[in-house]
C-alpha cells in the first residue's frame, strides 16, 4: 500500500522537498543527468565539483570490493573534479535552476588559493544556485593545494572560508574529510571562517585490492596504481561516528550537516537523519541501480514514518544522538544471554563455530539433533545473533546479573529485522 508522507524540510534557510541529494560526484556532471534526477524524484544535487583547471583523468579509475558474491560493498574511485569547463557547469547550473526551480542546486567548488575560491564563489552566485559547498577533502587531487591535504590544515580552511564568505552571502558548506583521527578541529575551523555547515564526509584513502597479475594496486593503470577514495556501504559506519561526534561538540551542536557515506537504502539515510543531519548525499547507489533508487528511498521513509507515528522529519531528526554515549558510561551491570528457537534452526552449526573459535565456547553441540546448546561460559556477547543465517531464530533471551550487582529497570533491543 502506499504511504505518502511530508519529507520536506528546511536547509541552511533553503526549502527541500526532500531530504535526498545527489552528492558532488559522477552522478551530477551535467545538464541531462540532473534533470533526469530531478524527474525521478531527487530533492537537490550538489553538483559534481568545478575548479578553475580541467584535470587530466587516469583510465581506469573506479574498483569495487565484493563479499561473497554481493554487489559492492565499497567502492573506489580516482577521479578528480569536473572535466568540463569551468563555464559550461555554471551555465548548467544556471539551466537547471530556471528548469527546475523547486529543487535545491548547490555548487560544488574548489580553489588553489583565495583569489580561485572567491572567483568560484562569485560565480555560483551569478549561477543562481541556493548554497555553496567548498571541496576541503577530495582524496586524490594531483595538486597539494587542493582537496584532502587542505582539509587536514585547520589554517587553510579557515582562510579558504573566509575567502568564499567574504565573495559572496550564499551559505557555505565545508565538505570535510575523513582522513584524520578527528573531524571536529577541521568543522570548527570553518565554522570561524565563516561556513554555514559542513557535509560529512568524503572518501577514505584506500588500496582496495592487489592486482596479483600486474603486482600493483587497483584499477590498473599502466601496470601501476594510486591510493585513493573509498566509498560505498562499507564507510556507513565510519561516517555515521564522525557525524555523531561533531554534533555532540559543543561548538558544532547546532550544525545543519548534510551526511554522506555508504546510503543506499531509507534506512541509511534514516540514521544520519536520527544522529542529526538534515539532508543525505548519494552517489554510490545510483552508480548501482540508477536514479529511480529515490523512489525506494521516498517510500521506505515514508512507510518508516508512519509506523512510528512520525508527521515529518523533524519529529526525528537527532533522536538518537543523546545515547550515544562514551564507553565508561555504559551499563555493565548484567548479561543478556542468547535465546535459541529449535523450530527455526536449520542446524548448520555457525553459531557453534563462530562461538567455539571466536568468542567463549559457550555452545554445546547436539551431533544428533544438529542443534545447539548454551552452556555456563557465556558471556552475552552475542557473536552468535550476529552471524546466525536464518531471521529470528537466536534473539536476546535471560538477562543475567554479576555478582553484587544491583537489579534495575534496562531497556534491551527486542526487534532484529
Amino acid at each position: 500500500m502506499a504511504v505518502k508522507k511530508d519529507l520536506s524540510i528546511n536547509y541552511l534557510g533553503v526549502n527541500c522537498e526532500n531530504p535526498f541529494f545527489l552528492s558532488s560526484s559522477p552522478v551530477g556532471s551535467d545538464y541531462e543527468m540532473v534533470a533526469k534526477a530531478f524527474e525521478a524524484g531527487w530533492g537537490g544535487v550538489f553538483y559534481k565539483t568545478i575548479g578553475i583547471f580541467i584535470p587530466d583523468e587516469c583510465s581506469p579509475r573506479f574498483d569495487q570490493v565484493t563479499k561473497e558474491g554481493l554487489p559492492w560493498i565499497g567502492f573506489k574511485n580516482m577521479e578528480m573534479i569536473s572535466d568540463k569547463p569551468t563555464e559550461v557547469n555554471f551555465e548548467n547550473m544556471m539551466k537547471l535552476k530556471r528548469d527546475y526551480p523547486d529543487k535545491v542546486m548547490v555548487a560544488s567548488i574548489m580553489g588553489g588559493d583565495d583569489d580561485e575560491w572567491k572567483k568560484l564563489a562569485k560565480m555560483s552566485e551569478q549561477a543562481g544556485v541556493d548554497l555553496i559547498e567548498g571541496n576541503f577533502s577530495c582524496p586524490q587531487m594531483t595538486e597539494h593545494s587542493m582537496g584532502s591535504d587542505v582539509g587536514t590544515n585547520t589554517e587553510l580552511v579557515t582562510q579558504y572560508c573566509k575567502a568564499v564568505t567574504s565573495a559572496t552571502k550564499i551559505p557555505f558548506i565545508a565538505k570535510m574529510t575523513p582522513n584524520c583521527t578527528n573531524m571536529e578541529p577541521a568543522a570548527i575551523a570553518a565554522i570561524e571562517g565563516g561556513a554555514a555547515s559542513v557535509s560529512a564526509t568524503n572518501t577514505y584513502k584506500s588500496i582496495t585490492n592487489v592486482d596479483f597479475e600486474n603486482m600493483t594496486g587497483m584499477p590498473v593503470v599502466d601496470g601501476k596504481s594510486s591510493i585513493s577514495g573509498y566509498s560505498g556501504a562499507a564507510i556507513k559506519p565510519l561516517s555515521l561516528r564522525f557525524v555523531a561526534q561533531m554534533l555532540q561538540h559543543e561548538k558544532l551542536k547546532d550544525l545543519q550537516i548534510s551526511g554522506i557515506g555508504g546510503i543506499e537504502t531509507w534506512r541509511d539515510a534514516a540514521e544520519y537523519l536520527a544522529l542529526g543531519c538534515r539532508n543525505v548525499q548519494v552517489t554510490t547507489a545510483v552508480m548501482q541501480y540508477g536514479y529511480r533508487i529515490v523512489e525506494d528511498m521516498i517510500s521506505g521513509m515514508s512507510h518508516f514514518m508512519g509506523e512510528r507515528g512520525y508527521s515529518k522529519l523533524d519529529d526525528f531528526i537527532g533522536k538518537a544522538l543523546s545515547s550515544i554515549v562514551p564507553a565508561e558510561e555504559l551499563n555493565r551491570d548484567f548479561q543478556i544471554l542468547p535465546a535459541f528457537d529449535e523450530k527455526k534452526c536449520i542446524g548448520c552449526g555457525r553459531c557453534y563455530v563462530s562461538c567455539f573459535d571466536g568468542a567463549h565456547q559457550a555452545i554445546d553441540w547436539d551431533e544428533k539433533k544438529r542443534k545447539p546448546k548454551l552452556n555456563d561460559y557465556c558471556v552475552g556477547c552475542h557473536l552468535c545473533l550476529n552471524i546466525c543465517p536464518v531471521q529470528g531464530c537466536i534473539t536476546p533471551g535471560e538477562i543475567k546479573w554479576k555478582d553484587g550487582r544491583k537489579k534495575t529497570e534496562i531497556t534491551i533491543k527486542t526487534m532484529y529485522e
